[in-house]
């Protein structure tokens, strides 16, 4: 370990022991009791004193740390408010009702794509992820090489995934 690293270690910790009780309490009341955050922000606060150690004013640390930690404050609440409210999955559930006229759609979807494919192609994706077969298993019910079944699984999802995008379906 260096001398400047091992130096800038020995400040960190004069600077935890010196100022680390008062800067959370003081960052606590700005939270409103958020001890968490408060945490972290105490955390955050000394490690940039940490990464600017050479910058730090001589006389006016505790200044600087304090400044510091309200500055991450304020700067957590305006990124808390420009995202929308975060709510519980017990919400949720009474938010969004089910429907399943969506799936009804999406199956009619998937329908008319696998009629844009090859026959070969449109039997080894109903094998595959309808009946639930492996390639292997594919390959031996069609007499082909497992490399073959594979081979096609491959291509015959390419060609569903842009028969599917002709039809306006964007995604990975």
């Amino acid at each position: 370990m260096s001398s400047t690293q091992s130096s800038n270690d020995d400040l960190l910790r004069a600077l935890y022991d010196e100022h680390a009780a008062a800067l959370l309490t003081f960052v606590r009341r700005l939270l409103d009791g958020d001890r968490q955050l408060a945490e972290d922000i105490v955390q955050e606060t000394l490690l940039r004193a940490w990464r600017h150690a050479s910058r730090l004013p001589a006389d006016g640390v505790r200044a600087w740390l304090f400044t510091t930690a309200r500055r991450l404050v304020i700067d957590t609440y305006r990124a808390r408010r420009a995202r929308p409210t975060e709510t519980s999955s017990d919400a949720l559930a009474y938010a969004v009702a089910a429907d399943s006229l969506d799936a009804a759609l999406d199956a009619v979807l998937v329908a008319d794509a696998l009629q844009a494919v090859t026959p070969a192609h449109r039997a080894v994706l109903i094998d595959c992820y309808y009946r639930g077969r492996t390639a292997s298993e594919i390959a031996a019910e069609q007499g082909l090489p497992p490399g073959t079944a594979r081979s096609r699984i491959f291509y015959a999802m390419r060609a569903l995934r842009l028969a599917l995008q002709e039809r306006g379906v964007t995604g990975p």
